[in-house]
């Protein structure tokens, strides 16, 4: 179970994925504030620092920011903004994955890179870094077109099968995971939902290892009564969707 609070830019349902089927409860808490100035960040330039405010208050119109999403700027630089994905469908199922954007300081001209902090096994996920290969939909970049909320739709749209099915062996970053979901759709179901089932140990879904501190969308777990009151304030009771 989760709760977006502060400023956070949620996607424009309520998520649930965590206690879908699970006795895993958790809330999500935010750190940062938006876009606020950072030290150390005097070579943004205004071009930049604006285009960044604008896509990100774009985010709150309708459709912008995909349903399952949620993303803030980053507690150190307002270049780097936190995300956490929660995938109800398909493969991968139940999982929760965590990832940056980090924009160069010159964009839009450059594209922006994405890497995914919770492992995951995925044919655009490089499994020794966690970098995100945007090369499928966004290459050539185009500036004056692309947008942030097209990358997070482009994102969530690669854990669903219409757009596995359309990746090219170039494209990819996990050459094992391409082949797999070519080849033998069965062994790479299993391992998508192994790596699902994964995201939600402690270790990847808690900071505990402190590897991933640094992340603005930090979850914490949840006693029964502090579930109850979650839902309540959801206006969801348990028993009636029994």
């Amino acid at each position: 179970m989760l709760s977006a609070v502060g400023n956070l830019v949620p996607s424009p349902t309520i998520d649930l994925g965590l206690a879908k089927g699970r006795s895993v409860s958790t809330k999500i808490a935010q750190a940062a504030d938006p876009l606020a100035a950072h030290p150390l960040e005097g070579s943004i330039s205004p071009a930049t620092r604006a285009t960044l405010n604008f896509q990100y208050a774009s985010l709150r119109n309708i459709n912008h920011c995909p349903s399952g999403i949620y993303i803030t700027p980053s507690v150190e630089s307002t270049l780097v903004w936190d995300a956490v994905l929660f995938v109800h469908k398909g493969y991968y199922q139940d999982s929760v994955l965590k990832f940056t954007v980090t924009f160069p300081n010159d964009y839009p001209e450059r594209p922006p890179t994405v890497r995914f902090l919770t492992d995951i096994f995925h044919p655009l996920v490089d499994p020794r870094t966690g970098a995100y290969s945007l090369a499928p939909r966004f290459r050539p970049w185009r500036p004056k077109e692309h947008q942030i909320h097209h990358i997070l739709h482009f994102i969530k749209s690669t854990f669903k099968e219409p757009t596995l099915d359309k990746l090219h062996e170039e494209d990819v970053l996990n050459k094992e995971a391409f082949k797999l979901y070519r080849d033998n759709r069965t062994s790479f179901a299993t391992l998508a939902k192994q790596s699902a089932e994964l995201s939600q140990s402690p270790s990847a879904l808690y900071d505990t290892s402190g590897s991933k501190k640094n992340h603005s969308l930090r979850f914490t777990p949840l006693k029964p009564n502090e579930v109850n009151e979650v839902l309540g304030a959801l206006s969801i009771h348990p028993d009636d969707s029994k």
